[in-house]
């Protein structure tokens, strides 16, 4: 079984993780830069830019060129292309593992995962679009300084600002919008061009990173596992704490329900003595997923059993708590010309 992950970046780690399966073919990397990931995949392919029109047709190419049967990405731009495009994969006998393109588009927009939390009677801090608002809401004793405000559309902590007051929300809501339009960001910003920045209360607690797990079908809900964010780096947990999925069950089995995921969903979110606030969800292999791992959830295991048409392992479901994990960063060489 041959698969492809797509917009790989630098997580070369997915790549071993897949690589060291048992009934695992070829794992094939994806990206239109050359990265450490692509070094270290079997095989890898330079991709057109994602909203490139030939962005679609050469990926189904490569699969098809090299006996790819499944692609996952690990990008959430690239998800949202590539969910839209299912059909396209399916009729040329690919799997795409990742969730219906109407839940990629919840995930993607944090306002819409915002009203997608209160449909579902599923706290989330609250959520504003227009500065105007933020400001009533501030002057109505609904909202308090300091808030946070980010891009609608936004990943990787990129355009986040910490607004003390008035006078900085004007001045940060005018650079935040610069820093969208500058960037990637701006392809789909761009359906939303007057209300691409949300403004959101703070939230104050223990944060963490949660992996629900739905079947490859995504019918069924299997499991949640659950890493505090002790320290973070670039928007990544850099030093987490293993810890029990039970007390965020009753929000991530209605998640789970309502999105039909395939596999693997990340979601972030808060814990504090008022419950839970759910802060964003992630239809892929989060950056928080390695410590999942170390703790004994084998999920590429679990999915390439899935692929070969194995039944569920259960040893591969094994989680341990309470470890300290963290990140560590190793220089290599990419290539010498």
């Amino acid at each position: 079984m041959n698969i492809l992950l797509t917009s790989a970046g630098r997580r070369a780690y997915i790549v071993d993780y897949f690589k060291n399966c048992n009934g695992i073919g070829k794992v094939y990397a994806a990206n239109s830069q050359y990265t450490i990931a692509l070094k270290r995949a079997d095989g890898y392919f330079l991709t057109p830019l994602i909203y490139d029109p030939n962005y679609i047709a050469s990926i189904i190419n490569f699969c098809k060129e090299k006996d790819i049967k499944a692609v996952l990405s690990l990008f959430d731009i690239d998800l949202l292309v590539l969910a839209k495009h299912e059909a396209e994969f399916v009729n040329n006998g690919i799997k795409l593992i990742l969730a219906p393109a109407g839940f990629v588009e919840i995930c993607n927009d944090k306002y819409r995962t915002f009203e997608f939390c209160k449909k579902l009677g599923l706290q989330t801090p609250k959520t504003y679009l227009h500065i105007e608002d933020v400001m009533s809401a501030v002057k109505e004793g609904e909202l308090s300084y300091p808030i946070i405000m980010k891009p609608r559309w936004g990943m990787a902590s990129m355009g986040i600002y910490k607004v003390e007051n008035e006078e900085e929300l004007i001045i940060f809501t005018k650079k935040c919008k610069r820093d969208i339009f500058d960037s990637y960001l701006k392809y789909e910003s761009s359906m939303t061009p007057d209300e691409a920045i949300i403004y959101q209360e703070i939230m104050t607690g223990e944060e963490y990173g949660l992996d629900v797990i739905n079947s490859f079908d995504g019918k069924e809900y299997i499991a949640t596992y659950a890493k505090q964010k002790v320290t973070m780096r670039s928007g990544e947990t850099d030093l987490g704490r293993t810890a029990s999925g039970i007390p965020f069950e009753e929000y991530t089995k209605k998640i789970a329900a309502e999105s039909k995921h395939k596999g693997i969903l990340s979601v972030d979110c808060f814990k504090n003595e008022k419950g839970i606030f759910i802060i964003e969800m992630n239809c892929r292999i989060s950056g928080h997923y390695p410590l999942a791992y170390l703790a004994g959830f084998n999920y590429p295991q679990l999915l390439v059993d899935w692929l070969n048409g194995k039944d569920r392992n259960q040893e591969l479901l094994k989680f341990e708590e309470d470890l300290y994990i963290i990140k560590d960063l190793v220089p290599t060489i990419l290539e010498k010309k």
